[in-house]
């Protein structure tokens, strides 16, 4: 388990130093469109967040109820998470979260579902995942709306998804006179660091130059058995299991990662 923070405003050296300092090993921040500036995480940023030995979890949000827009929101704020990643020298193979922050009820799980899914498309070579409540990520584990998981306790009524790779426990605190939010991470994070390899627990987008071994068809035929497992598969390593495999799939025909 990792301790890390997320913070609505722009870390700064000073503080990347103290927060390392004080046993922090990532900071999640925005990437969000320039109109967002004061949230927006720079290029600069993110390098003095990796010089003070801290990893970088990439969340993008607008408006806290985005995602009940559907799959037009997605089209949109995926397009833009990914230029925003690429500005700044986000690997591929890392991952993107989208957040849902607010006490989504179900009669939303299909446009929240759909709001993944299409900015799952725009994101090319990235993974994507979802901040939200324990009922919104369980629910998109169960709809397979994406591969990463980053619960709040806020609305979450007490209860802990197993999914969860992040867990927000603590909002709206302080650590050294720096105003944040706690969490606590559990592996298969999708962090990164601006330097030059991605982070080992991640799968990179296959290279382009990688030699094609499998048909296509063939690999889609492979990985829907391998999506039924995942579905069927009770624990996070089962499923994370289960998501390797059918990257494996998807490197062997020349397929996107998911």
């Amino acid at each position: 388990m990792a301790k890390g923070i997320d913070k609505a405003t722009p870390v700064t050296a000073a503080q990347a130093k103290t927060l390392a300092s004080a046993g922090y090993s990532f900071a999640a921040r925005y990437l969000v469109p320039s109109s967002y500036a004061w949230k927006r995480m720079t290029a600069n940023e993110a390098r003095l967040i990796t010089a003070a030995g801290m990893q970088i979890v990439s969340v993008f949000e607008t408006t806290a109820s985005r995602a009940a827009s559907g799959a037009d929101a997605g089209r949109n704020d995926g397009a833009a998470a990914y230029a925003e990643a690429l500005a700044l020298g986000q690997p591929k193979g890392t991952a993107i979260y989208f957040a849902v922050d607010y006490d989504a009820q179900p009669k939303d799980y299909d446009a929240i579902e759909a709001y993944l899914k299409a900015a799952s498309k725009q994101v090319t070579g990235y993974r994507t995942g979802v901040y939200g409540s324990y009922a919104v990520v369980e629910e998109m584990a169960k709809r397979g709306a994406c591969t990463h998981f980053w619960q709040t306790y806020a609305w979450s009524r007490g209860k802990r998804s197993d999914q969860a790779n992040i867990y927000q426990y603590k909002i709206d605190t302080t650590v050294a006179g720096i105003a944040l939010d706690l969490n606590d991470s559990y592996g298969n994070e999708g962090w990164w660091n601006t330097n030059t390899d991605p982070d080992p627990n991640t799968n990179p987008e296959p290279d382009e130059e990688e030699e094609i071994t499998m048909k296509a068809e063939d690999a889609e035929k492979i990985i829907k058995f391998l999506s039924a497992a995942w579905f069927a598969a009770t624990t996070k390593t089962d499923k994370t299991e289960f998501n390797r495999l059918a990257n494996e799939i998807r490197k062997a025909a020349g397929l996107p990662l998911e």
